[in-house]
């Protein structure tokens, strides 16, 4: 499906060569490495490499036209009618031309950002609006100064609603693609300790994730956790809509409870809702896509048959089973102080099993801090768990806390996860949960996977 003509392109990049009048563009890629249908290639630079060099690989693979830094001279292989518009950096053009895309569309924009939880919350949002709406959201962890303008380039025309995940690291990061997607909706789904390394406290945090705010439609709506004290500053308008526990919130969660398998809750809308999902923070996320849903002219019956059936992005609080039926709560995808304790919480809170097993990974970004933060995930580690077990250099503070506290738990630190997996054997059997969380790069996922293959051979 065409997504715009050349001869659009050139009300936004006035320099080129070529014919327009015969070229169609159908998507728009980075990578010479994809197959693609009559492609704009966007050859970006990097540290260590440089897209302009690969120019001949993307036309091999169906590129039909190329943005070109105007500085770098073509190369003499390449066709007299490739359609190729000049430049002064081909990021920003990226940038730019995401923006036209947006405005040409037109759809409903929704950005998500927070410390912990903008990947579920975009999975709840993207599940309630798809169930009334022709929407499109970013896929995978595509949500950078990159990810963010090539998720928007390539939604299809019909496009209704588009839900944009948009993580950060540093200061200006979030202003940046608040101003390419001119949201109509924001939504900050909490404050945590996430790149505290970079930002310095949790007030710089907030202050980052605020950045929302800045290309946010001046009649648009934020969504906000409403328990976040960091955000409580915010001016109380006809514009904020906030979600939480306690009794100021717009959307106030009630009566929480939490099953094996499922989380109920009541909204103080008068409504009750279930999802796939376990724990309180998770009802939360489920709350700021009803706050939205509801915004958007949504029923009551659209939105709870959604939430029902949720599916979402792997190694996110993912239920499995392991070997000799042994239930695995895999959240290993990324971690923070907040969302550890939070995934620990439910662990205490799920019923029905005798012996409950904590698998617990270094978190990174933290910075000066880091020992103590991970010290402090020991607040919440009572008599209820069965056994932690830690691997890494800094989560051996959450060991030593554990100790102080007087904690009578199996308590160990491993170096390898080799000796890890060894000491989870006596636990695998219907009678464990076990949960596995850490960072990304710890790759705990990989633990995760020898139980899961373990239990699929002896199946055999």
């Amino acid at each position: 499906m065409v997504i715009f003509t050349a001869d659009w392109l050139t009300t936004i990049f006035k320099h080129y060569r070529g014919n327009v009048k015969q070229v169609s563009i159908e998507e728009v890629t980075t990578d010479s490495r994809k197959k693609t249908d009559n492609a704009l290639f966007i050859p970006l630079i990097g540290e260590k490499f440089d897209g302009h060099d690969y120019i001949e690989q993307a036309i091999d693979h169906g590129a039909v036209a190329a943005i070109w830094n105007k500085n770098k001279p073509l190369p003499s292989f390449l066709p007299k009618n490739f359609l190729v518009f000049f430049v002064d950096d081909t990021l920003q053009a990226l940038q730019r031309l995401a923006r036209g895309y947006r405005n040409k569309i037109n759809p409903i924009v929704i950005g998500i950002t927070g410390s912990n939880g903008k990947t579920t919350t975009k999975d709840i949002v993207t599940a309630v609006l798809s169930s009334k709406y022709k929407t499109h959201a970013t896929e995978g962890n595509l949500n950078n100064h990159i990810g963010v303008p090539l998720t928007i380039l390539s939604m299809m025309r019909d496009t209704e609603m588009l839900v944009l995940e948009m993580g950060m690291n540093h200061f200006n990061e979030i202003d940046l693609l608040s101003k390419i997607a001119s949201p109509d909706y924001a939504i900050i789904t909490n404050i945590g300790e996430s790149h505290l390394e970079f930002l310095g406290s949790r007030q710089g945090i907030a202050q980052a994730k605020l950045e929302i705010t800045n290309g946010l439609k001046s009649d648009g709506k934020l969504i906000i956790d409403g328990d976040e004290k960091l955000l409580e500053h915010i001016e109380v308008s006809n514009n904020i809509i906030k979600c939480g526990f306690r009794h100021s919130n717009h959307f106030i969660i009630e009566n929480v409870l939490v099953k094996p398998e499922r989380t109920r809750f009541h909204l103080s809308n008068g409504m009750d809702y279930s999802i796939p999902l376990l724990g309180k923070h998770h009802a939360k996320n489920a709350s700021y896509a009803i706050a939205l849903g509801k915004q958007l002219g949504m029923n009551d019956a659209q939105i709870k048959d959604a939430l029902n059936n949720l599916r979402l992005t792997s190694m996110r609080f993912e239920m499995m089973k392991g070997v000799n039926g042994v239930s695995i709560i895999n959240d290993a995808y990324n971690a923070s102080p907040t969302s550890m304790k939070a995934a620990i919480e439910v662990v205490k809170e799920i019923p029905g099993y005798e012996k409950k097993v904590l698998i617990l990974g270094d978190i990174f970004e933290l910075g000066a801090a880091s020992y103590e933060m991970h010290q402090s995930i020991a607040d919440v580690i009572d008599q209820s768990i069965t056994a932690l077990f830690t691997l890494g250099n800094n989560i051996i503070g959450t060991n030593e806390q554990v100790e102080k506290n007087k904690m009578k738990i199996i308590n160990q630190h491993y170096e390898s996860k080799d000796d890890l997996i060894k000491a989870l054997t006596p636990y695998l059997n219907k009678d464990t949960i076990i949960l596995f969380k850490a960072s990304r790069g710890m790759r705990l996922e990989s633990v995760v996977e020898t139980i899961i293959t373990s239990d699929e051979s002896i199946d055999d």
